[in-house]
């Protein structure tokens, strides 16, 4: 999942893509609305590929948990947001399990599923694919690479002929010089 671009502003609901950069800030635009407005460096901003969860051996960032849930419902929506939060946390254990329940707060897991229902809305939650085939295309790529290291081979083997030429121009440049010599000794 790619959430390169997409960021959070402390203060503001919803998500929002970073557009263009400006002198004193960013174009930002709603996923939701699409409208468009300057972001300044005093609001506070996250983008949401730095943003991780809590859990008790280390932090889980939120992509790889974006990612498990797009699994566990199969492309499809995940509970609102509104509801209760005991169904919220119910459904947080099975995708986090060991989540650190001290330092993710309810508001935490709301936001959470929140965001992952608005990026799927917006289009802008793929799952990252592995596919077979661009896998096979790598040797196809490295066979076709094989034929140009030999074609610069050759093309390395013209490249002596290459510089006999300059060597010839060399000793045309001293033939005139040989003769202007003799030329100043019958001075």
């Amino acid at each position: 999942m790619d959430l390169s671009g997409i960021i959070s502003i402390s203060g503001r609901a919803g998500l929002y893509k970073v557009i263009a950069q400006g002198k004193n800030s960013i174009i930002v635009e709603s996923l939701t609305d699409k409208k468009r407005f300057p972001a300044y460096a005093t609001d506070r901003i996250s983008a949401l590929e730095d943003i991780s969860i809590y859990t008790y051996d280390s932090d889980k960032p939120i992509k790889e948990i974006f990612d498990d849930i797009f699994k566990k419902q199969d492309g499809k929506e995940a509970p609102s947001h509104k509801e209760d939060i005991s169904v919220l946390t119910a459904y947080i254990l099975e995708i986090i399990p060991d989540y650190d329940d001290e330092r993710v707060y309810p508001s935490d897991i709301k936001k959470l599923v929140q965001w992952y229902n608005m990026l799927l809305k917006s289009g802008n939650l793929k799952p990252d694919k592995v596919e077979e085939p661009a896998e096979e295309e790598k040797p196809a790529k490295a066979e076709k690479a094989a034929p140009k290291k030999e074609a610069t081979g050759e093309a390395k083997e013209k490249k002596p002929a290459a510089k006999k030429k300059p060597a010839s121009k060399a000793k045309e440049k001293e033939a005139p010089k040989k003769e202007s010599k003799p030329a100043a000794a019958k001075k």
